[in-house]
């Protein structure tokens, strides 16, 4: 966009449950740091906790995110369970994983609930999503964890394909290997017409692949 147009864009990161944006960046930080969705606003806090919550993460650690500031809403709506869990001495939860660098810049890595651990390796799916999207017969790529008696975890690619193409998964295989670590390459593949996505963010809805394609095999 900078290149071609001369505009300068900018990236942000926010919930539902901060009701506002928490994070933000425009112009020549944005350039510089494109992989981030910025530093927190001037009335917001980050900070990268250990899985349990006990413990902040050193800078550029991978932790999940917790977010404080005046977006940041009460709690959930008669749900006093949920509140409990989410929300701590003023802090939400977030459930992203994600590092800060030495400036306060936030770098969104995944979701925790998405995370596959195969080996007691933490495989982070959305890495993997961006190089198979990158892939020329592919639309659009997700990964999920299923099942494997060695590993506990591995992954599976459900990859959305362009009109007319096909892929297999040694292809697949064979485009990876070359861009991402031994570890990280999905064992399996499944080809499906669409992705399913929510109507308005469209993000797609990964426990409904979960459900579809939780089996470990090339379907």
């Amino acid at each position: 966009i900078y290149e071609v147009f001369g505009a300068l864009r900018g990236n942000g990161w926010s919930m539902t449950e901060t009701t506002a944006t928490v994070t933000g960046h425009s112009a020549e930080d944005y350039l510089n740091r494109p992989t981030s969705c910025g530093p927190p606003v001037a009335a917001a806090d980050l900070k990268v906790m250990s899985e349990d919550g006990s413990t902040e993460m050193p800078i550029g650690e991978v932790g999940e995110l917790w977010a404080r500031g005046p977006m940041v809403v009460k709690g959930y709506w008669r749900r006093p369970d949920a509140t409990a869990e989410t929300f701590v001495d003023g802090w939400v939860r977030t459930g992203d994983l994600a590092r800060l660098d030495e400036e306060g810049f936030c770098y969104i890595v995944d979701r925790a609930k998405d995370m596959i651990i195969s080996g007691g390796a933490n495989i982070y799916p959305a890495e993997i999503e961006r190089v198979i999207e990158t892939h020329p017969a592919v639309v659009g790529a997700a990964v999920i964890g299923v099942p494997d008696p060695k590993w506990g975890e591995v992954g599976k690619a459900i990859v959305e394909l362009k009109s007319g193409a096909s892929l297999t998964i040694e292809e697949l295989k064979s485009f990876l290997k070359e861009r991402l670590g031994k570890f990280k390459i999905p064992k399996y593949l499944a080809v499906t017409e669409s992705l399913p996505r929510t109507p308005a963010s469209e993000k797609i809805q990964k426990f409904i692949l979960k459900e579809q394609h939780g089996n470990a095999d090339n379907a």
